[in-house]
């Protein structure tokens, strides 16, 4: 789609804690309506470049029922580029489960040679993800994303443990974590038992996060994701509440130990609000960077 002229607005990245990339300062912002697809863009980059690769999505159902482009487990199932070969969808809601069952029915039959698998799950996420990386499919050297698309508290910090130990060799499983930046303080006051907000961070220090600003707990999520989830990268993108900008609802925390990544992810930021480019002008512009490099 074309960007509009109420976002032309410049704005640069959010200050980042420790040793992360620079990028240049990015025009048009990701807002609510169009973070399924930084998702489905940054995949779509990836496996051109790794041309297989396995997704877990924890949280799967859709945030908004009725909005397919914003689904992310959609857009990816449905991506013109099949390469993504094993899914493994759930969620513990028996409504969304259901969906989840139905977007499984409506797929394609796969074509010769290109297999795939999808695995739907009616689980938590927090319990389910020990029997999801029992998988074969899973290898050491496969290509494996996790999306944690969760609604504020569902995620515990020990399912991050788990995910990001699993491999010994090559590299870690990719997550893509959604913080709810916008309304976290709300969350945190409503909360009458502090037991799930102790899993969800993993310590009984929460306070530290009453006390932070915005920014500060991006960079405390950012940290631990590096220093004690081992992994190399692990940068907050930015959310918006509008497509011109507004406040920032979500931080979509990338972590990875891949070098190329974070470059693949700063683009798939631009491009997220435009039509998707042909994966001949991406090879072409991705060689020419890879020389350079």
């Amino acid at each position: 789609m074309a960007p509009s002229e109420n976002q032309l607005t410049l704005f640069e990245l959010p200050e980042l804690s420790g040793s992360v990339p620079t990028f240049k300062p990015f025009r048009y912002p990701v807002w609510t309506e169009s973070k399924a697809r930084l998702i489905e863009r940054y995949l779509y980059y990836f496996v051109l470049i790794t041309k297989h690769g396995v997704y877990i999505d924890g949280f799967a159902g859709p945030q908004e029922p009725d909005k397919l482009d914003t689904w992310a487990t959609h857009l990816v199932l449905n991506s013109e580029l099949r390469w993504l070969r094993n899914f493994f969808l759930c969620d513990a809601n028996q409504s969304q489960y259901q969906r989840l069952v139905e977007l499984k029915a409506s797929q394609p039959l796969p074509k010769p040679g290109e297999p795939r698998s999808i695995e739907v799950l009616h689980a938590d996420f927090n319990e389910t993800v020990y029997q999801v990386l029992l998988s074969e499919a899973i290898g050491e050297r496969t290509a494996t994303f996790c999306l944690l698309d969760q609604r504020t508290f569902e995620c515990d910090w020990r399912t991050l443990e788990v995910l990001a130990a699993h491999k010994t060799e090559g590299y870690k499983i990719e997550l893509f974590y959604f913080l709810p930046s916008g309304w976290l303080d709300r969350a945190i006051a409503g909360l009458g038992d502090v037991s799930k907000l102790e899993g969800w961070w993993g310590r009984s220090d929460w306070n530290v996060l009453v006390d932070a600003n915005g920014q500060e707990r991006v960079n405390l999520f950012c940290d631990r994701m590096r220093d004690e989830l081992g992994y190399t990268y692990a940068i907050g993108w930015p959310i918006y509440e509008r497509s011109d900008g507004g406040r920032i609802m979500y931080h979509m925390i990338h972590a990875t130990d891949h070098d190329i990544a974070p470059n693949l992810m700063a683009r798939a930021y631009r491009q997220a609000v435009f039509d998707r480019e042909e994966p001949e002008q991406f090879r072409l512009e991705f060689e020419q960077w890879e020389s350079k490099t």
